[in-house]
């Protein structure tokens, strides 16, 4: 043993450490202060807990829980001298609890005070003055029915003033303590990508934090309880420039600029990694297509998508090293490099944690990330350096202190998890593997990956109800162009002001490992076993924690087995990518020799009929192209010849980006009563994109591609334009009727047709070729509005109906289903029995679900 110098050392403050190694930049390895120090970890968790409870509780039990905190810290304090030291941990946690109480109950009183909640319960029409304090964004593409829900910015803003028409003006409080925070909704119309350029609505999402404006609203009260608004202001005017009182501060201005700096220098660049670029380096995802976003979703890479902690740590390592060497950090990076003492150091970091949050704006991961780097910056500074686990806890502590919503944000929670999961499971695991002979570096990215997911999986599963199988090795996988992407795109952000030429290359240079990191999220999302659906409670969030541990414990014991662990490997492997052989054995789906399947797109329409070995013709694509691209992968779809959209209502034309994905398609043919315009601008546009020819549809026609033929019976040249009371009349009236034929089976396909053109449909020269079909898609998703006579006569075998769970419409109608099973037809609807295979050849008609 060596308990000499080594013990005299220990006991030396770290400042004289640093003297006696006689070098000016301090000790290269200053000896480590013992194991990790938890004492700030229950004060931290205890402010959190009282923080996330006491946001909204009415402020007498606020003050009660304020008041009996400090009575019991009091309390403690004085008990005798040789009980003091449990005492005062016990009674620091009460002052956090007093000190968290407060807080938050001044918080959640800000929602009620004033006369913005009293406006909001009466749905006011009011004039505003409002401050903006965060970025604008814009919804993302929506259905409703048969609409395409027309885009709307949100802006997160202060009410500074406000006054109800025809009422006089009323200052809502003073600028410091009386800010009601609102959440202002844009009308700008329809079109997602119209929307983006025209220039007033550009102008709307261009506005930065700090601007002030001036706008006439509707009130009314937020949507749950508990959210960090008191109301909602929905402007009409959204074609309209904003009303400007006051430009924003000029650390905002300088940090539009910079963003919008780097959004220039990315133009040039690859879709993805024009998307993905500027959201790795500030978290700008406005150019993030909705199918990419699902894409990260799906393979849990969507914390690269807003800007976390793992920027600010990498932007951190240019200035002091690695971070896994804390200890001695000085050693590495530009700091010693440039000969910087530790305090200078230690205020260049400072500094640019300011910036980062400027720039990045003030998300939970982000302020985590500068408050937690700032205190070990400041123990760098003073020359105590400790384990960054204080540091963590005194960052959550203080962030709860300073804004108690982010005990409520699950954003910050996941942070929490993800960095604490860093700092206290993966070196165990790495050391863990190490010993077993894995590769440094691959061992510290195996159990980094694991361990955030491990500890994040559960709240993941709570948001999106869903467990990612492939979360850890795409992590892996893109884990090494996280580093080099961020850095080339700070580099690009710096110099785009001064340099665009050059901020152009560097940008360039980062779309490489931004494409590998999009290209690694669309592969893994394609996968069939990406992901299994789970329960979004937190009871199903529990279930998963405790199936987490016993994987975890199976794990530990199978890496005593190699032939074992590999078995386990390639059955998930199997499990993951599902080849379609093997899948079918499996799962049964899809069923051999099918010829048609209605896919479960919710409340739309959705057909493939199969045309040779992955060829298929689609007809219709439902309301979501994730959910359509989910049943082509199934039935294991690569090439489509044509897609048929029998009308432009957006419950069967917004999927056609799903149909797209990653397929040759021939042609898409439409009818010629392009109503409603929005969304026949939407087909025209996708066509358009991709380089696919678009046509009009017309009766009489037949074609044929393999095994399948078919022949479009409605509509005429002139379609009737009368509506039924009730139903929505022309577009419905003018959809695209097929009559199919495959393996000596009919099937009839009706669209939305309504009764009056049902009844025109029975009297038309095709109507003798209707009579006793196989199948029938029962049109308008079984809705009441039928023609009962023409259900009769065109008597089906299989009926079946495409209609969404609990959907508000009533679909399908319980008369309609009445009448076709009174006449012998078989009954089936997707949304309680899923997707519908048929198959067989002429009466062997058979029916499959997923």
């Amino acid at each position: 043993m060596n308990t000499g110098s080594e013990g005299r050392r220990a006991v030396l403050p770290r400042a004289a450490v640093h003297a006696a190694s006689g070098h000016r930049l301090g000790a290269a390895h200053p000896r480590q202060e013992g194991p990790a120090d938890l004492r700030l970890v229950p004060p931290a968790l205890a402010a959190w807990v009282t923080a996330a409870l006491v946001l909204d509780v009415p402020t007498a039990w606020a003050v009660g829980v304020v008041t009996g905190a400090l009575l019991l810290a009091g309390a403690l304090l004085l008990r005798p001298v040789r009980e003091r030291p449990h005492a005062t941990a016990a009674a620091a946690l009460f002052l956090c609890v007093a000190a968290s109480a407060a807080s938050a109950a001044l918080h959640g009183a800000d929602l009620r005070r004033g006369p913005v909640p009293e406006l909001a319960r009466r749905y006011a029409t009011v004039t505003a003055d409002v401050e903006v304090t965060a970025d604008p964004r814009l919804t993302r593409p929506r259905v409703r029915g048969n609409r395409a829900v027309p885009p709307t910015v949100l802006i997160e803003a202060d009410v500074r003033r406000v006054s109800e028409a025809g009422g006089t003006a009323a200052t809502t409080r003073t600028p410091v303590t009386t800010r009601t925070p609102v959440l202002v909704l844009v009308d700008v119309g329809e079109g997602d990508e119209q929307s983006r350029t025209r220039p007033a609505p550009a102008r709307w999402l261009n506005l930065l934090p700090t601007t002030r404006l001036r706008v006439t609203a509707r009130l009314s009260p937020p949507r749950t309880r508990g959210d960090r608004i008191a109301a909602v202001l929905r402007v009409r005017a959204g074609r309209q420039p904003p009303d400007v009182l006051a430009e924003p501060s000029a650390a905002q201005r300088l940090a539009g600029r910079l963003r919008g700096g780097l959004r220039e220098a990315t133009e040039d660049l690859q879709a993805d990694a024009r998307a993905l670029l500027p959201g790795l380096v500030v978290g700008d995802t406005s150019r993030v297509t909705p199918e990419l976003e699902e894409a990260f979703k799906e393979t849990d890479l969507t914390h690269t998508l807003a800007v976390s902690g793992a920027n600010f740590t990498i932007v951190l390592a240019l200035l002091l090293g690695p971070p896994g060497l804390a200890q001695r950090s000085e050693r590495r990076g530009l700091a010693p490099r440039l000969g910087l003492h530790l305090r200078t150091t230690a205020l260049l970091g400072g500094l640019l944690a300011l910036a980062f949050v400027v720039v990045c704006r003030p998300d939970p991961s982000v302020l985590r990330a500068a408050a937690c780097g700032s205190i070990a910056l400041l123990a760098l500074a003073t020359g105590r350096r400790r384990s960054l686990l204080p540091a963590l806890a005194t960052a959550v502590l203080l962030l709860v202190l300073y804004d108690p919503w982010l005990a409520r944000s699950y954003g910050f929670l996941l942070s929490v998890l993800a960095t604490g999961a860093l700092l206290t499971i993966a070196p165990r695991w790495s050391a863990a593997l190490r010993r077993r002979r894995v590769p440094p570096r691959l061992a510290e990215a195996l159990a980094a990956a694991g361990a955030a997911q491990a500890l994040c999986a559960p709240v993941v599963a709570v948001l999106s109800a869903r467990v990612s199988l492939v979360g850890v090795p795409c992590n892996l996988l893109a884990e090494f162009a996280v580093a080099p992407a961020t850095v080339l795109g700070f580099a690009a952000l710096a110099t785009a002001p001064v340099a665009m030429p050059l901020a152009k290359s560097l940008a360039w240079c980062g779309g490489w490992p931004a494409g590998w990191i999009a290209g690694i999220a669309r592969t893994g999302a394609a996968l069939p076993g990406a992901g299994v659906d789970w329960s979004g409670s937190w009871a199903g969030a529990a279930l998963l924690a405790l199936v987490t541990v016993a994987v975890l414990l199976a794990g530990r014991r199978l890496l005593r087995h190699p032939w074992w662990c590999g078995v386990c490997a390639l059955l998930l492997i199997l499990v993951v990518v599902q080849p379609p052989p093997l899948a079918r054995v499996i799962k049964g789906w899809p069923p051999p020799g099918w010829r048609m399947v209605m896919c479960d797109v919710g409340q739309g329409d959705a057909l493939v009929l199969a045309a040779g070995e992955g060829t298929a013709v689609v007809v219709d694509t439902g309301p979501d192209p994730a959910l359509i691209d989910h049943c082509l992968r199934s039935l294991g779809i690569s090439r489509i010849p044509l897609v048929l959209l029998t009308h432009f209502h957006a419950d069967h034309v917004a999927g056609l980006p799903g149909v797209l994905r990653g397929r040759s398609v021939g042609a898409i043919e439409t009818t010629a009563l392009e109503e409603p315009a929005d969304q026949a601008e939407f087909v025209r546009r996708q066509a358009a994109d991709g380089r696919i020819p678009l046509r009009h549809a017309t009766a009489g026609e037949q074609r044929r591609s393999g095994p399948l033929s078919w022949q479009v019976v409605w509509p005429p040249p002139s379609p009737p334009t009368t509506t039924a009371p009730g139903t929505e009349g022309g577009p419905n009236d003018a959809s695209v009727t097929l009559l199919v034929r495959t393996a000596r089976l009919r099937l009839l396909l009706l669209g939305d047709l309504e009764p009056p053109a049902q009844r025109e449909l029975a009297r038309s020269p095709a109507a003798a070729a209707l009579q006793g079909v196989d199948v029938l898609k029962v049109a308008h998703h079984g809705s009441a509005h039928q023609d009962f006579a023409f259900l009769r006569r065109v008597a089906p075998r299989l009926a079946l109906i495409s209609c969404g769970e609990d959907n508000t419409y009533g679909h399908p109608a319980p008369g309609t289903v009445a009448a076709l099973r009174a006449q012998g037809a078989t009954v089936l609807r997707t949304d309680r029995d899923g997707a519908l295979a048929v198959a067989g050849t002429g009466r062997e008609l058979r029916v499959a679900g997923d």
